[in-house]
């Protein structure tokens, strides 16, 4: 007889927040998680006093107010609002591209001007598709010249996207850059929810509190052990590589991972921000994160005599190394496929998450996916 309702492989959002609504509508979990701690990504080691985003930043925001009420109740977030700087060639704009970045770039003071030398830019970029016979973007680097022109992309896109993704701009599908918002206002605010923070006291209380009452292991191997831990529970929610849970059976999907190297710098206040990103391709980072800025501001931050600064390297990922990001080119869409139709068959299996889903996911559309679920109606 299975001692548990649901085996949930993986404690990151989806896994954690998938628990906790389970263990309310009276169901028992076990969260296993191969990791020496619970938390996924969102995971925060404390240093000098400092919560550290061990896997990089990670800004909780949404317009979905049942969404927020959720993990507010779990933990109070504090009013952190995301305004990150690019630094290229050690001139500073701000994101995202606002007045203020309009202004850095070329002088600008009102929106008429910024909007005239856009669209100028714009047509210098369609003009050229079209002498090539081209009559849409044809990839990343077209597609992105035709949204913003061609100042805006050479020194804030171009040279961040190559390092994110490991390829160049005009190799990458142009599907990748949908949309590139502009705002023509003076507003530094990267999101446009209605809600954002970060977990006062950092995110391992909201993991702590979104676990409560489940039972949990960490440095547990699904794969190293997978019949046992198949016979412990009637279900399975996997949170890990779809690809992985099929024994690669059909081949490797592609992954970007993420190098950190962190420091503790002996000064207060290292940047003045939470996030710096690094648009040039000649710095191997894309961005450095001050994580005493997400929980401490104002003054506050000179009470540390240290702050704690991360360097975040992209790279492709190898099997010795976490991923972090799918790959969503058209070669990988169409396996990704082929494991979808597998993943269908597996009648007592919920496949969830960035990893499982093979897409790109921010935190609240994780919880608010498994809010939608409506335990224990959907799930007997």
């Amino acid at each position: 007889m299975p001692k548990y309702d649901y085996l949930i492989v993986g404690s990151g959002l989806f896994g954690s927040t998938f628990a906790c609504l389970a263990t309310r509508s009276g169901k028992r979990c076990l969260v296993i998680d191969k990791r020496p701690h619970l938390g996924g990504n969102v995971y925060c080691e404390e240093t000098e006093g400092i919560n550290v985003h061990k896997y990089g930043a990670h800004i909780f925001h949404t317009s979905n107010k049942e969404v927020w009420d959720f993990v507010n109740d779990i933990v109070p977030f504090n009013r952190y609002t995301n305004s990150p700087i690019a630094n290229y060639q050690g001139e500073l704009y701000n994101l995202p591209f606002n007045m203020n970045t309009f202004r850095q770039l070329w002088g600008v003071t009102t929106p008429a001007e910024a909007k005239s030398k856009i669209e100028e830019q714009r047509q210098e970029a369609l003009d050229i598709m079209r002498q090539e016979g081209a009559a849409e973007p044809r990839n990343l680097e077209e597609q992105a010249l035709y949204l913003v022109g061609r100042d805006i992309y050479e020194r804030l896109i171009k040279g961040y996207t190559e390092k994110q993704w490991g390829r160049p701009c005009n190799e990458l599908p142009a599907f990748i850059i949908r949309r590139l918002p502009l705002r023509f206002v003076f507003d530094n605010n990267y999101f446009n929810d209605s809600y954002q923070g970060i977990p006062i006291g950092g995110y391992n209380r909201l993991i702590d509190g979104l676990l409560k009452g489940s039972d949990t292991l960490t440095e547990t191997d699904f794969f190293a052990d997978r019949a046992n831990l198949e016979a412990v529970a009637d279900r399975i929610v996997y949170t890990g590589k779809i690809d992985e849970y099929f024994g690669y059976s059909l081949g490797h999907l592609d992954y970007r991972t993420l190098r950190f190297e962190t420091e503790v710098a002996a000064t207060p206040n290292y940047q003045g921000n939470a996030v710096v990103n690094y648009t040039a391709a000649e710095i191997p980072y894309t961005r450095i994160i001050e994580h005493k800025h997400f929980e401490t501001f104002g003054d506050d931050v000179y009470l540390n005599p240290h702050t704690i600064i991360t360097r975040e390297y992209p790279a492709e990922a190898t099997k010795c190394s976490e991923p972090f990001y799918p790959v969503n080119d058209e070669k990988n869409q169409s396996l990704l496929e082929k494991y979808r139709q597998l993943a269908t068959k597996e009648k007592n299996v919920l496949f969830g998450g960035r990893l499982a889903e093979y897409k790109y996911y921010d935190m609240a559309p994780i919880v608010e996916k498994v809010l939608k679920i409506r335990f224990p109606e959907n799930l007997k």
